[in-house]
């Protein structure tokens, strides 16, 4: 069996003392390596102030070599900081408003991932299968085939990908729709997805549709088909039956004195809609005075990118804006908004999730969302809470039985909180079926095998499977 190699801008170490690891993927992914013998590379964190930069800081955990590389600080101004989430990340979101395109930041892409291909290329064996994530490389197997590489290299876009007029307004669209040409396997997220990315192919004369899935461009063929990310489902609903037995389970409990919870978790990130959720709250507690003292909205936003100006900018908006509801409508023994600006542990938020009576996932924008999923996987199947899901994120292509709402509608947003919290019990155990076997049927894992099974072509030979991914045990 041929090893495999992922490569993501960041890498996830192994988490040490057998501590859980920190998500899904990041699981997925292990146990697909540790199941073949494989190499995970990409970016360390850390950052030289010159050049060059040093060789490579390798780890090995069972079947599984790491290898870290180091970034210089012009590296991460221009490729991370620059075009990868100041450019790639607004325009993939529908904000072309906030994509700040420069030709410096530009090159930096390229170059770092000319880079990345550099630091790969005297690992790669001749049968090894690439499997490279996200955005911030997709120039990677362009680079990798300028050097010869032959093995077959997947990519997997973790975000969306926009229709032809937004993507188009990239002024660097042809190079990076040509480099996508290079991979033998794209996955998106949607169906959806896929079509934008054929429409662009299509509108820029790049390539030929030969079928649904299968391409060909510059004498090569290629496939793109959906692949909806999942999470680990069962592992999951797990950790959110025994959170009822901590102490931060208790103290919530008590803490809410019988009122309803109503849950938000995001990073804070313009793409999200959490500034357009506050106001569909504050909207709904104005048009529904009764539920006033009577419900509390659960914030949870961990900082994201806060060396990015519009990022920064943000985490003031949400303060204030929560801050101006709790004064205007809270009282000295009710806080309508508790807002948490950090990161809380899987296990923490899988009772919480279970604890609350609805989740509020609105992205504006979003690929997939596994936020929606870990909720549904998390609830009590005797009294489930209620999903209301953001027609623009990835998830409501699968869990159609959520209560779908347009996060721009804010007074729309409101009435359905209204009608999420008196939904009967019967209705909530139907959707919360309805979503809770989809989200079992296509879990992380499933996720996983079916990407890697296309990407290994024809190489397995007749009537040999590939393997059937289990959680790695830590």
């Amino acid at each position: 069996m041929s090893r495999l190699i992922v490569v993501s801008n960041r890498v996830p170490l192994p988490a040490k003392n057998g501590a859980a690891s920190a998500g899904g993927l990041a699981v997925a992914l292990q146990s697909a390596l540790a199941a073949r013998g494989g190499l995970w590379l990409g970016w360390s964190g850390k950052i030289c102030s010159d050049e060059p930069v040093g060789p490579l800081t390798t780890l090995k955990d069972g079947n599984i070599e790491y290898a870290l590389t180091d970034l210089t600080d012009l590296d991460v101004e221009e490729y991370y900081q620059g075009f990868a989430n100041r450019v790639l990340w607004p325009i993939c979101h529908y904000r072309l408003d906030l994509a700040e395109y420069g030709r410096r930041e530009m090159t930096g892409y390229f170059r770092v991932n000319q880079f990345f291909a550099s630091r790969l290329l005297p690992l790669i064996q001749k049968d090894d299968v690439i499997w490279i994530h996200d955005y911030h490389l997709i120039p990677l197997a362009e680079e990798l085939r300028r050097q010869g590489v032959k093995n077959r290299i997947g990519f997997f876009l973790h975000i969306p990908w926009p229709a032809p007029d937004v993507f188009l307004a990239m002024p660097v669209h042809d190079e990076l729709l040509k480099s996508l040409t290079a991979y033998d396997v794209i996955g998106f997220q949607t169906r959806q997805d896929r079509e934008n990315f054929a429409a662009c192919l299509a509108r820029q004369n790049i390539g030929e549709r030969l079928g649904e899935e299968e391409f060909s461009a510059a004498g090569r063929t290629f496939i793109a088909r959906p692949y909806p990310i999942g999470i680990e489902t069962d592992e999951f609903a797990k950790l959110a039956r025994q959170a009822g037995n901590t102490t931060l389970h208790k103290r919530m409990r008590q803490s809410l004195d019988g009122k309803d919870l109503i849950i938000g978790v995001d990073r804070l990130d313009y793409s999200k809609g959490i500034t357009q959720r506050i106001d569909a709250f504050e909207t709904f507690l104005t048009r529904h005075p009764d539920y006033q003292r009577k419900v509390t909205l659960l914030q949870i936003t961990p900082k994201s990118r806060s060396e990015v100006p519009e990022y920064e900018a943000m985490q003031k908006t949400v303060a204030e804006q929560a801050g101006r509801v709790n004064g205007a409508l809270g009282t000295v023994d009710w806080v309508p908004i508790r807002y948490v600006n950090r990161s809380l542990r899987r296990a923490a938020l899988a009772g919480l999730y279970r604890m609350a009576k609805v989740a509020l996932v609105t992205p504006l924008r979003d690929g997939m969302n596994l936020v929606a999923k870990e909720f549904v996987a998390a609830q009590d199947e005797d009294d489930p809470g209620v999903l209301l899901l953001s027609r623009f994120a990835g998830a409501a292509h699968e869990l159609k039985e959520a209560m779908l709402v347009n996060p721009y509608d804010v007074e729309g947003t409101a009435d359905v909180i209204a009608r999420s919290l008196a939904m009967p019990r019967e209705e909530r155990q139907a959707r919360w079926e309805g979503m809770m076997a989809t989200v079992r049927e296509n879990n992380v894992f499933t996720w996983c095998d079916t990407f890697l099974g296309d990407l290994a072509g024809n190489e397995a030979p007749e009537g040999v499977e590939q393997p059937r991914l289990k959680r790695v045990s830590r």
